[in-house]
C-alpha cells in the first residue's frame, strides 16, 4: 500500500496540498472544479488512496504534469518490473568490456543523470547479448526492475518502433492506467519521467536508430540506469566517455571458448585445429557462432572436420554471390538453413515474408498453412537452432540479419503462387481477429460486412481488455498487413483492414498509425472498383485529418466520400459524410455552407427514422444559426434537439447540445443562463466519460469567464481544458497555451 506519514497523510495527498498552496485554492475549491464532493477529498486528504480518474483531474487542474499521475500509481505499492530477456546461455568473452560497463551502471550518478552506457558496432557482433549480460548483472542495484524495448531502428521494413507508442507501453508497466495516459511524445515524456523520478529501474533500449529518438525514453533520475544498443555511434544523450564501447569480432580464443561451450568440452579438444578453422569461417561473429555451434552440436557422429569442410564449400558457393562484408554470417545461415527439416525450412523462409515486429503462433500458421499445434512445434524447433528467438506470451521475433536471408530463400524456392497464397492467409488471420477485436470494443458500431475466409484460423475470442490489449500489440503489424494487402493485390482486405480498425484507432487517438493504414485503404478500395469500402475509408480517413487540422485534405476526403456515396445511394453513409462537410464549413467559417450541410443531413436522417442522427444534425444546424447571429432560429432548433436527446434518454447528445446552447445564451449576453447550461454540459460530459466534449465544454465556458471580467475562473478553465486536449493530442492545446502565455 501507499505510504502514511504518522499523520495519517500520504505521498499524494501532500504533494496534492502542495499545490493546492501554490495556486491559492482550497480543497471545497478543487471539489468543484474535478467534480468530487468534498466529503470525497477529504478522505483523500486524510490518506486515503486516490482513483486513478480522481489524479488525473488534479494533475490537469493543479498542471502537475505527471507528478500527482504518477504518485497514484505508486498507491498499490512499488511495481516490480521483469522485462529483460535471457541472456544467451553460451555467452562467453567481452570480459573487459562486461566488467566496465558493469562497474558504471552500478556506480552513483550525479543528481537528475541516470548512469547511461551505450554499445555499438555491425550487425551479427552480439551488442544485445552483452547489454543483456551487463543488464542482468546489474539488477540488484536496481530496486524496482528493468524496462526493456526492441526499437527495431534496423528492421528490414525501414520502419523502427514509434516512441510515443513505447512511452505508453513503460507507462502502462510502470502500473499507470491506460485511460490516463496523454497523448503526444512531450506529455508522455513528462509522466514518464514523473513516474520514475522516485524509482530505481534499469532501461534497456535496444537496436536504437536515430539518436533524437532516445531523449524521451531516458529517465530524469540519478536512481535509474539505461543501455542503449546501436549499429552506429549514439549522440543526443549524455553519456562519459568510457560509456560507450564499439565491438567488433571477437578474438580468437574468446571465439573457441564459444564453440567450446556449445559443442562440448572433449569434441573441441580432440580437433583443436578444426575448431580454429570453424571460427575463422565464422567470422570470429557472435551471431554467426552461435549458429555454428548449436549446428555442429546437433551431429554427434559426425567429425568437426567434416563439418567444416561443407561450411567452405557453402562459403564458396556463397562468396560468389555476394558483395557485401556479411558473408560470414551468410554462410552460417545456409549452413544450418540447409540442415532444417522440410517443414520447419518452409516455415523460416516464410517467416521472412512476414516484416513485422514479432508474430504469433496464429499468423506463423497462416503463413505455412499448419495447424496451430503442428506450427507451435516447429516454432520451438526453430528456436531451438537459435534461427527464432521465442517472446512468451504465443510471440516470436526473428533478428533482422535472419530475416532479410529468409526471405531470399522464399523468393528463390518458393513459387511466387506459393508467396501470394501465403500473404493472402496471413492477412486474412490478421483481418478476422482485428475484426473480431474491434467488434468487442464498440459492439454497437455498424461495421462494414466481413465474410468468413477459407483461410481465417485462430480467431480469438475477445472481451473488451482482451481486445484492446491484442489491438495495441499488433496494430503495428495490422498497417504492415494493409500494405501486405496492398502489395499482393489483395484489395478488398486492403481497405477492409483499416475500416475494421477504427474503433481502436478513434479510442486510442493513434495518428500515425490511423492515417498511415486508411491512406493506403484508400487505394485499396478503389483498386478493388468497391465504391462502397473507398467512401467508408475516405469518411474515416477525413476524420483524421480534420481532428489534425489537415483541413483541405479533410474537405477533400469529405466531399469525395460524399460523392462516391451519392452516386451508390448510401443513405446512412451520406448523412454522415454531410455532417463532416458541415464541420469542415465550421472550421473554415463558411456557417451558411455548413448551415446547407447541417439541413441536408437532418433530412435525410429524418427520411429514414435515424432519431440520434436527426438530433446531432439539429444541433448541429442550430450552432451554425448561431455562428451566422441568426438567434431567432438558433434557440428554437437547438431546444428542439434537446426534447429529442431528453425523450431518448441519450446522455452523450444531451451534452453535446447543452454547449452549444451555452455558446448561443453568452453571445446573446446571458452570461447566467450560458453558464447554467455550460455547467450542466459539463456534469453529463463528466457522466459519460465524453473526454473531448468536456475540454471542449471548459474552453467555450473559459471564453465566457474571460469575458465578463472573471479572468481567475476563465484560467482554471483553460489549464483543465489544455490538459485534456493535450491528453488527447487535439492540436488546439498549443491555442489556449498561447492565449494563457499571453
Amino acid at each position: 500500500m501507499q505510504d502514511r506519514r504518522d499523520d495519517g497523510t500520504s505521498p499524494f495527498a501532500e504533494e496534492l496540498e502542495r499545490l493546492l498552496r501554490k495556486r491559492g485554492l482550497s480543497w471545497r475549491r478543487l471539489s468543484d472544479l474535478i467534480g468530487y464532493t468534498p466529503s470525497w477529498l477529504s478522505k483523500i486528504k486524510h490518506g486515503a488512496p486516490p482513483s486513478a480518474e480522481l489524479a488525473r483531474k488534479c494533475d490537469q487542474v493543479l498542471e502537475a504534469e505527471g507528478q500527482l499521475i504518477a504518485l497514484a500509481a505508486a498507491t498499490g505499492g512499488p511495481v516490480r518490473l521483469a522485462q529483460l530477456p535471457a541472456a544467451a546461455a553460451t555467452f562467453v568473452g567481452r570480459e573487459t568490456e562486461l566488467f566496465e560497463l558493469t562497474q558504471i551502471l552500478a556506480s552513483h550518478a550525479a543528481p537528475g543523470v541516470p548512469q547511461t552506457i551505450a554499445i555499438d558496432g555491425p550487425p551479427g557482433a552480439g551488442k544485445t547479448a552483452l547489454a543483456l549480460r551487463v543488464a542482468h548483472a546489474v539488477v540488484e542495484h536496481y530496486s524496482d526492475g528493468q524496462l526493456y524495448v526492441d526499437l527495431r531502428g534496423y528492421s528490414p521494413d525501414g520502419r523502427p518502433r514509434i516512441v510515443d507508442e513505447v512511452l505508453e507501453e513503460f507507462l502502462t508497466a510502470l502500473g499507470v492506467q491506460i485511460d490516463v495516459i496523454p497523448a503526444g511524445v512531450d506529455a508522455r515524456a513528462k509522466l514518464y519521467r514523473s513516474v520514475l523520478a522516485d524509482r530505481r529501474v534499469l532501461v534497456v533500449l535496444d537496436n536504437a536508430a536515430a539518436s533524437h529518438d532516445l531523449a524521451p525514453l531516458v529517465p530524469a533520475s540519478s536512481g535509474c540506469g539505461v543501455v542503449v544498443t546501436s549499429r552506429k555511434r549514439i549522440t543526443g544523450i549524455e553519456l562519459r566517455g568510457d560509456s560507450r564501447v564499439t565491438l567488433g569480432p571477437m578474438a580468437e580464443e574468446e571465439s573457441i571458448t564459444l564453440l567450446r561451450k556449445v559443442i562440448g568440452a572433449d569434441r573441441a579438444a580432440a580437433e583443436p585445429e578444426a575448431i580454429r578453422a570453424l571460427a575463422d569461417r565464422c567470422g570470429h561473429l557472435p551471431l554467426a557462432l552461435r549458429i555454428a555451434a548449436e549446428r555442429v552440436a546437433t551431429h554427434p557422429h559426425h567429425s568437426v572436420s567434416l563439418l567444416v569442410e561443407e561450411l567452405a564449400t557453402e562459403n564458396e558457393r556463397l562468396d560468389g554471390l555476394s558483395t557485401d562484408d556479411s558473408i560470414a554470417v551468410k554462410t552460417v545461415f545456409s549452413w544450418s538453413y540447409r540442415d532444417l527439416s522440410a517443414d520447419a525450412a518452409r516455415m523460416f523462409r516464410l517467416i521472412g515474408l512476414h516484416t513485422g515486429s514479432h508474430l504469433r503462433t496464429g499468423a506463423a500458421a497462416a503463413l505455412a498453412d499448419q495447424p496451430m499445434t503442428q506450427a507451435r512445434r516447429i516454432l520451438d524447433r526453430l528456436t531451438a537452432v537459435h534461427l527464432l528467438e521465442g517472446l512468451g506470451n504465443d510471440r516470436y521475433r526473428m533478428h533482422d540479419l535472419l530475416r532479410v536471408y529468409a526471405a531470399e530463400q522464399a523468393n528463390e524456392e518458393e513459387p511466387e503462387s506459393e508467396r501470394a497464397l501465403a500473404l493472402r492467409r496471413v492477412v486474412d488471420w490478421y483481418l478476422h481477429n482485428v475484426y473480431a477485436a474491434n467488434h468487442a470494443l464498440a459492439p454497437q458500431r455498424h461495421d462494414p460486412v466481413l465474410e468468413k475466409s477459407e483461410f481465417a484460423i485462430d480467431i480469438a475470442d475477445f472481451d473488451y481488455d482482451s481486445a484492446l490489449e491484442w489491438c495495441e500489440i499488433e496494430m503495428s503489424n495490422i498497417v504492415m498487413a494493409t500494405r501486405i494487402a496492398s502489395e499482393a493485390g489483395e484489395h478488398v482486405a486492403c481497405w477492409k483492414l483499416p475500416a475494421g480498425s477504427f474503433n481502436y484507432l478513434h479510442l486510442r487517438k493513434r495518428w500515425s498509425l490511423w492515417v498511415a493504414s486508411h491512406e493506403v485503404g484508400v487505394e485499396g478500395g478503389r483498386h478493388a472498383k468497391d465504391p462502397y469500402g473507398e467512401s467508408w475509408v475516405l469518411n474515416n480517413l477525413a476524420i483524421a485529418y480534420r481532428e489534425l487540422r489537415r483541413v483541405e485534405e479533410a474537405k477533400q476526403a469529405f466531399e469525395k466520400a460524399l460523392a462516391i456515396r451519392m452516386e451508390i445511394g448510401d443513405r446512412v453513409g451520406q448523412g454522415w459524410t454531410l455532417t463532416g462537410v458541415g464541420f469542415v464549413g465550421f472550421d473554415q467559417s463558411q456557417f451558411d455552407v455548413a448551415a446547407q450541410h447541417f439541413a441536408h443531413a437532418l433530412e435525410i436522417f429524418r427520411e429514414i427514422g435515424d432519431r440520434h442522427g436527426e438530433g446531432i444534425a439539429l444541433a448541429n444546424l442550430g450552432d451554425a444559426y448561431r455562428a451566422l447571429r441568426d438567434f431567432d432560429k438558433a434557440v428554437p432548433v437547438l431546444d428542439e434537439a434537446l426534447a429529442l436527446f431528453l425523450d431518448l434518454e441519450d446522455r452523450y447528445g444531451e451534452g453535446y447540445t447543452l454547449v452549444k446552447l451555452g455558446n448561443t445564451y453568452s453571445e446573446l449576453k446571458r452570461a447566467p443562463e450560458a453558464l447554467d447550461y455550460f455547467q450542466r454540459a459539463l456534469e453529463l460530459n463528466r457522466e459519460v466519460g465524453d473526454r473531448w466534449g468536456e475540454g471542449d465544454t471548459l474552453h467555450k465556458k473559459g471564453l465566457l469567464l474571460s469575458g465578463i471580467g472573471e479572468q481567475e475562473e476563465a484560467t482554471v478553465c483553460f489549464r483543465a481544458a489544455v490538459a485534456i486536449f493535450d491528453e488527447l493530442g487535439d492540436p488546439r492545446a498549443a491555442d489556449l497555451k498561447e492565449l494563457l502565455a499571453g
